[in-house]
């Protein structure tokens, strides 16, 4: 499928935030190939690696250059600290450079509108950036289910739908999906406990579990979900509706930067 895709010139650019991990005992900035792909074909835009360096960047100058972010899922968990939680698992993965990169990003484009979905860890770096708390432990939690990622080899075992999610009737991703219900991947360990109140609720698995959430009066498409959209985007078409909903806003948001500046704006406040 990605041999099909062929990007123009013009094409918008889409900001993916690497995680920092080492491989062979050297260490990677890295992503994912299944979001890379998803930007591509879900949101027909260019997707822009972002190395985790952390406060070694320069935020600001970086998102001027970008028409759209998204966070991705990983292996590794935001650092309690953030959010004021108590200890976690003593195994638990954790990548300091991509909190250190992640969190104040997240805050930069939302206040400057940048269009913004957050996927899996990005849904709880969201939340934490808003004031909100996690769960390190979800499976452990009364009533809860087992979200973590099944215990077989094959990937495509991995990503089968496991449970349904449920959204709010007159919620963004209602509109987005055409739907209430759908049936979704589960692959996380932690989950949202208390959500920020700059956030809106939108999706919730039968159990309760936080799926979906939008950003309360954002300036800009600013989604984020706690299931993998992105794996084989192209095979599910509720996937597709949301990245497409996602390219359309990162579209948009490149068209407006193009527009010559109006003549006393500059004054204008």
């Amino acid at each position: 499928m990605i041999d099909e895709i062929r990007l123009g010139p013009d094409a918008p650019v889409v900001g993916i935030p690497c995680d920092h991990k080492t491989i062979g005992e050297l260490p990677f900035h890295a992503v994912g190939e299944k979001y890379v792909t998803a930007v591509m074909i879900g949101a027909k835009s260019l997707p822009w690696l972002i190395p985790a360096f952390g406060p070694q960047l320069d935020l600001g100058a970086l998102l001027d250059r970008l028409d759209g972010l998204m966070i991705t899922g990983s292996l590794s968990n935001v650092a309690v600290q953030h959010y004021g939680g108590a200890p976690d698992r003593a195994d638990s993965p954790q990548d300091p450079l991509r909190d250190s990169t992640t969190l104040p990003m997240i805050r930069l484009a939302l206040e400057r509108g940048l269009p913004l979905l957050c996927i899996c860890r990005g849904i709880q770096e969201l939340n934490v950036v808003l004031g909100g708390t996690l769960d390190t432990q979800v499976h452990a939690s009364d009533g809860r289910f087992d979200h973590r990622a099944p215990p077989v080899v094959e990937i495509d075992a991995k990503y089968i739908p496991r449970h349904s999610v449920r959204f709010i009737p007159d919620g963004q991703f209602a509109r987005i999906l055409g739907s209430t219900e759908i049936r979704v991947n589960s692959l996380h360990w932690q989950g949202i406990a208390r959500p920020a109140p700059g956030l809106v609720v939108e999706g919730v698995a039968e159990d309760g579990v936080i799926e979906a959430v939008s950003v309360r009066e954002a300036k800009n498409f600013a989604l984020a979900v706690q299931w993998h959209p992105e794996f084989r985007v192209w095979e599910n078409p509720d996937s597709m509706k949301l990245f497409g909903a996602f390219g359309e806003a990162v579209r948009a948001h490149a068209a407006a930067k193009r527009q010559p500046a109006q003549p006393g704006a500059r004054n204008a406040a």
